[in-house]
């Protein structure tokens, strides 16, 4: 699947969680208590992402400040997600949404806390101005409790079990582990040696029953050469730069076999319905063993990839 590329950047800056103790990144304060942009092929959406900026620079290593008071916040009331309620996969990061510019990021990030049960190590990073982010070093711990204050904003969600899918090129299969057993493996087909699906660890994001993957939309015209216009169905986000886990009933006899796609996963019909409805928001989608390189780091969907 193609998209025109979103991009941004995810510098991360350390920060060490532990239970009890605010700890100070530069000025900021955390606290614990305790879907390749690649022509061609019937595989992008009538949809284009935007171009993001990319972050300034790290903050200086942290200090610990115990019983550290949040600041005042010198935003509005940002939008937070995950939002309060939901259980998301183990590879979710926390992401704050300003309303507008934020210009003195140190004093933002003085009224912003991220809280853990159990607590974790993470990394605290800017995209852009008007995005803040927060992620632990490694998945989350299945079943963490997670806590996040961000001026008058507040989110309260849980992590879900430990599911995990990894597209290997070696085997060409998808094998879906819940809590580390074997749930699921399925065949597949992804991108072929002129478009090959980059290596990294991939987020599930936004899922469409049915769409229309269209070359248009990233300057290809569809009757073009290398243009087309496809109907698919069951088609799961796994990056912003436009690749999918999608059902692809015509390449059923490549799957498990031989790359044909252009950088999506293809499956088979009932592999991508159950995909669409099993996967949750934020679960680790981890591609191994391709021709294709490294994925963008700051793709947005990508923040485990290193």
């Amino acid at each position: 699947m193609q998209l025109g590329r979103m991009r941004h950047g995810c510098l991360p800056r350390l920060v060490t969680v532990v239970a009890g103790v605010t700890l100070v990144l530069g000025a900021s304060t955390i606290t614990a208590t305790a879907e390749p942009a690649w022509p061609g092929g019937p595989e992008v959406p009538g949809i284009s992402a935007p171009d993001l900026p990319k972050p300034g620079p790290a903050s200086p290593a942290p200090t610990t400040a115990p019983d550290q008071p949040l600041g005042r916040a010198n935003f509005s009331t940002p939008a937070i997600d995950p939002a309060g309620g939901e259980t998301v996969g183990i590879a979710q990061p926390v992401i704050i949404t300003f309303q507008a510019a934020v210009d003195d990021k140190k004093t933002a990030e003085k009224a912003i806390r991220v809280t853990s049960t159990p607590p974790v190590d993470g990394s605290l990073y800017w995209v852009g101005n008007k995005e803040l982010r927060w992620k632990p070093d490694e998945f989350w711990p299945a079943h963490t409790k997670v806590s996040v204050q961000a001026g008058s904003a507040g989110s309260a969600f849980t992590i879900g079990e430990s599911w995990i899918a990894t597209a290997d090129d070696n085997t060409h299969t998808i094998t879906v582990t819940v809590d580390g057993e074997v749930v699921r493996t399925m065949p597949t087909s992804m991108g072929a040696n002129d478009h090959p699906t980059p290596n990294g660890t991939y987020t599930v994001g936004e899922r469409f029953a049915d769409m229309y993957m269209d070359s248009s939309t990233y300057g290809v015209p569809v009757d073009s050469p290398n243009g087309y216009r496809t109907y698919v169905e069951y088609a799961t986000r796994i990056s912003n730069s436009g690749i999918f886990v999608h059902a692809a009933p015509w390449s059923v006899g490549q799957q498990g076999n031989t790359n044909v796609s252009h950088g999506c996963l293809n499956v088979s019909t009932d592999d991508g319905r159950w995909f669409f409805e099993n996967a949750p928001k934020g679960a680790p989608v981890v591609v191994q063993n391709t021709i294709g390189g490294t994925a963008d780091p700051a793709d947005g969907l990508t923040d485990f990839t290193r």
